[in-house]
């Protein structure tokens, strides 16, 4: 087998020579066929190889390395499929090594685009990204690549939901781009034609996808990257009505237009109009959010892209780049400065969609349902499993069912989309904190005065500590701009808001349930506050930017899964104004805690059971004996919260011995119960729900069971 991709492939075999009579032929026939296989599979793949590269044109280094790389996958895996598909892993990967420029310093990747390469390798993005992943788990990647391709695969879900949000809003703005007349190819002397639907379609969608691309703190948040577009078409309908052509690009029946848009001698205003609020309330935006990101985000980018000249038109209006003289250079630079950005940080170049073959080069379910026979329906079927499993990956943008209630059940309405759904999360917590700030009340204030260690002081050192860490670890790689700080200080604000919301209410019910005493012991616990706030910026997380990410800021705070999980109940209980997706994602949350995440080796599980003599405790040492008199009614206490046992929880504060809401995040007799019972019932029976309901009598055998793995591991 060769050892580099620079040995050059062997000549092709000779054809065979022409049959003399009929008699020969078929001798000559069998010649062929003997001929045929002198080829080996691994001189086949390399050509194909050497020829996907000449058509890169890949720079020799890169050409190596992808083809060594390959060659030691092929012998250590059973590479199934297209040979040329891994082939293009190995490419990418190769050429996402840093490269140093004489003018740029460095720059991530030799300038090779990977949607180019996904092209010449016939290869659909979603396959890709299959693809992909398993390549990083045989060549065994380093997490920050790992991290960078995951990136790349959200920042391609978030731009394919907010398209299809961008063609029907488009659409309702301006003209259907069907309606126009056809128009001949432009000369040098047509460019001052004026633009057209198609056109401004197009270069809108560019002009977005380019700002957005140069916010990498907000590429893959949905929320933000969503309202960046209603930011764009609300320039771009500014700067529509100013043309000559206003009326041939702008739908009449566009609600956002002015009375007088249709009289016959009405003129343009010297101010193009905001149309925000009205894109708004028709298109599922936030105003409050929608008017931070133009003003703090949209229009100062705007401004710079007129300082490079990459717009042409005036600087002080942001108008007049789509007037026939400005026009065509402006859409000509844009494309431009965007193609060189795509290929500088190996991004994807999303005018995909755009495509007339963007299905086909993206991948989606519609291309595999063609029937046919042999090898090539075995080859769709193969292809719609691998989507299918995508695009049901991809609905974390659209909250799940969890699996302790109903797991496959219709959308409440056709309207309903990620875009919707994250909307309304939003606006339930932005109404959630009006009135608040990122301090304690002042009622919360006489509450910790009053304690007889006062712990204000040290709560608010521990929020500064903790923004400082969140700050510099939520910031990517690539960006260390003033945006994301503002955001991620945004963020963090609102979890101190909803931190110190949450801990008053906490204290209030505590404190009608115990009278006058002192709560000092309890709030002094760092490791309660830390996972309060932890559990609070997830909140926020997940409003933004579904579907959150806890694993990531439990690590940063370095709280474990195992205290994160027994604040959850303490959060929802207290706070009563959170919507239901909010609810569903913390009990999606709980179900992962306790099922896997809270059994690693590390975790304080195990050490709370060797603090309990290596034994789990039973249900009478835990609950109420009136609770275990109620064999019908009893069920695992640690069974995940479900908006339905939200209701119950609320409603019954004193029920299933969980009437102590602050202090029961502490003694840990009752959730060494809860984790090994959970456990224990996936173990005995896999097809059980987790919030199977157990009776005391048929609990022995389990408990057994589980006491002598804690047994075996109290010995080692």
């Amino acid at each position: 087998m060769p050892s580099g991709g620079d040995q050059s492939p062997p000549p092709p075999p000779p054809p065979p020579a022409a049959a003399a009579s009929d008699e020969e032929e078929e001798d000559d026939g069998e010649a062929e066929d003997a001929a045929q296989p002198t080829r080996s599979p691994a001189l086949q793949t390399l050509q194909r190889f050497e020829e996907l590269c000449s058509r890169l044109n890949m720079d020799e280094a890169a050409r190596a390395e992808a083809w060594d790389s390959y060659r030691t996958m092929s012998e250590s895996y059973t590479l199934e499929g297209n040979d040329l598909h891994w082939l293009a892993c190995a490419l990418y990967v190769a050429c996402r090594k840093s490269v140093p420029t004489v003018s740029k310093g460095t720059v991530e990747g030799n300038y090779v685009s990977l949607t180019r390469i996904l092209r010449c390798s016939e290869q659909s993005l979603i396959e890709f990204f299959n693809k992909m992943k398993k390549w990083e788990d045989m060549a065994n990647l380093p997490p920050h690549f790992r991290e960078r391709t995951e990136r790349l695969e959200r920042n391609f879900t978030v731009s394919a939901v907010i398209f299809k949000k961008y063609e029907p809003i488009f659409q309702d703005i301006f003209k259907y781009p069907q309606e126009e007349q056809p128009r001949q190819q432009r000369g040098r002397k047509q460019r001052r034609q004026p633009c057209t639907v198609s056109e401004v379609f197009h270069f809108c969608w560019v002009l977005f996808i380019y700002a957005k691309g140069n916010f990498p703190m907000i590429s893959d948040d949905l929320v933000n990257s969503y309202h960046l577009l209603l930011c764009a078409l609300d320039l771009v309908y500014g700067n529509a009505l100013q043309c000559s052509n206003r009326k041939e690009l702008v739908n009449p029946n566009f609600k956002g237009l002015s009375e007088d848009f249709h009289a016959k001698d009405s003129k343009p205003s010297s101010d193009p109009p905001c149309v925000i609020e009205k894109l708004c309330s028709l298109h599922d935006g936030l105003v409050l959010e929608a008017k931070g990101i133009k003003e703090h985000f949209w229009k100062p980018y705007v401004r710079k892209l007129y300082e490079k000249k990459l717009l042409k038109g005036k600087e002080e209006t942001l108008t007049g780049f789509l007037e026939p003289g400005n026009f065509a250079e402006s859409f000509k630079a844009i494309n431009k400065a965007y193609e060189e950005y795509v290929l500088s940080v190996g991004n994807l170049d999303e005018r995909i969609f755009l495509g007339e073959d963007a299905e086909e080069e993206i991948g989606t379910l519609s291309r595999c349902v063609n029937t046919g026979s042999g090898a090539e329906a075995a080859d769709r079927a193969q292809m719609k499993a691998i989507l299918q499993q995508h695009f049901d990956k991809s609905k974390a943008l659209r909250i799940s069912t969890p699996l302790t209630a109903v797991r496959y059940v219709k959308d409440n309405s056709p309207c309903v989309t990620p875009v919707s759904t994250a909307t309304h999360s939003l606006s339930r917590l932005h109404t959630m904190l009006t009135g608040l700030k990122n301090a304690p009340s002042e009622k919360l204030e006489q509450i910790l005065r009053a304690c007889s260690r006062d712990p204000t002081q040290a709560i608010a050192n521990r929020l500064k500590e903790m923004y400082e860490i969140y700050s510099q670890r939520s910031q990517p790689d690539e960006d260390f701009s003033n945006s994301a700080k503002e955001i991620a200080s945004k963020h963090f604000r609102f979890a101190e808001m909803l931190y110190y919301k949450v801990l008053e209410s906490v204290i209030e019910q505590e404190q009608k349930r115990l009278g006058d005493m002192d709560l000092s012991g309890i709030l002094e616990q760092d490791a309660f506050h830390r996972s309060l706030l932890a559990c609070c910026l997830e909140v926020v997380t997940f409003s933004y930017k579904p579907p959150g990410n806890f694993l990531f800021i439990t690590e940063i705070f370095d709280v474990p899964l195992y205290h994160f999980y027994k604040v959850i109940e303490v959060f929802i209980r207290a706070e009563d104004g959170l919507c239901r997706e909010v609810v569903k994602h913390l009990n999606q949350i709980e179900e992962q805690i306790l099922d896997h995440l809270a059994w690693k080796p590390e975790s304080p599980l195990w050490d709370r059971i060797r603090d309990n003599e290596n034994r789990v405790p039973t249900c009478e040492e835990v609950m109420p004996p009136q609770n275990l008199e109620r064999a019908d009614d009893l069920c695992i206490t640690g069974s995940p919260l479900t908006p339905r046992r939200v209701s119950e929880v609320r409603a019954d504060p004193g029920g299933l011995g969980r009437s102590n809401l602050l202090s029961s995040c502490f003694p840990y007799n009752t959730h060494i119960l809860k984790f090994c019972i959970y456990r224990g019932i996936l173990l005995e029976d896999g097809s059980e729900s987790p919030a199977k309901r157990i009776c005391p009598e048929n609990h022995s055998a389990l408990l057994r069971r589980l006491q002598d793995v804690a047994n075996d591991r109290g010995s080692h």
